[in-house]
């Protein structure tokens, strides 16, 4: 197995740049703050990006830990590659995780510097200070459930690489937990509020009784009752609320919703008073 090294000073761009590197240099597999990714898809790890402090975070990303060390260990020797990829923000760094991951010597360290102009790296600098923007290679379905309620964005990349037809190479923007900006919280009478809006705007319903939102380390989870209007087809209009309600909470919150269940208490004939 051949290991390179892509390194670069926190903040320049290395997740931004890595998949084109290793699409240029035929590298299938690569590994980015303790994740093993293929292509647009994660087949192992936790994201070092998602601990609740820096030392946490960097202690993740080289396999500090004995479980994550090993599962990594072994699932490398099954897949057995021909070609790896490690990001680091250090020659010492990436070294360091080669050693735990008993994958080195490195045989090749790319710079950033090598690879992003002078102008992308700082641009990538100032989106790092000022906005708490980290790069993930993969794309939202990915790292979605890892990162509810901390994911910012969607970048789509065209890249052209070898002589082929463009591609379009997705990566998720995030916000880390220990990242300086800090943390920010919804409370759950703003998701009800929500929720709640999304429900009015449903042709159909005659209004909601009670709604529930269970907050998840993974997402949240919702219930609602709902009172549904005589004429009116009742499984579609609850499938409509369900569609209308996660496509809300997540569009406003980036909040992953793990799970939506609409209960129809009964249906309202217009012109009877309720008894």
């Amino acid at each position: 197995m051949k290991v390179f090294a892509l390194v670069g000073k926190s903040g320049t761009g290395k997740s931004y740049k890595a998949m084109n590197v290793c699409r240029e240099r035929h590298i299938k597999y690569l590994i980015d703050d303790g994740i093993l990714i293929s292509g647009q898809r994660k087949i192992i790890g936790s994201s070092a990006k998602r601990e609740q402090t820096k030392v946490a975070a960097v202690k993740r990303a080289i396999f500090h830990h004995e479980d994550p060390r090993i599962e990594m260990r072994d699932k490398i020797k099954e897949i057995n590659p021909d070609k790896l990829m490690i990001i680091g923000t250090s020659e010492k760094m990436v070294h360091q995780i080669a050693r735990n991951l008993e994958i080195d010597p490195i045989d090749e360290i790319i710079m950033i510097e090598d690879v992003s102009t002078e102008a992308e790296i700082e641009t990538a600098k100032f989106h790092r200070m000022h906005y708490g923007k980290h790069v993930i290679p993969l794309p939202t379905v990915e790292v979605k459930k890892d990162f509810s309620g901390y994911f910012l964005d969607t970048l789509k990349i065209f890249s052209r690489v070898f002589g082929r037809s463009d591609k379009i190479i997705e990566k998720s923007v995030v916000r880390p937990t220990f990242s300086q900006i800090g943390q920010y919280t919804i409370s759950n009478k703003t998701l009800i509020q929500i929720v709640s809006q999304s429900i009015k705007l449903t042709e159909g319903v005659e209004k909601y009784t009670k709604i529930r939102i269970n907050k998840k380390p993974e997402g949240l989870k919702v219930e609602v009752d709902l009172i549904i209007k005589f004429g009116y087809h009742i499984n579609k209009t609850a499938e409509k609320v369900l569609f209308d309600i996660k496509k809300h909470l997540e569009m406003m919150t980036q909040m992953n919703v793990i799970n939506i269940d609409i209960h129809v208490k009964s249906v309202h004939f217009a012109g009877f008073e309720d008894k």
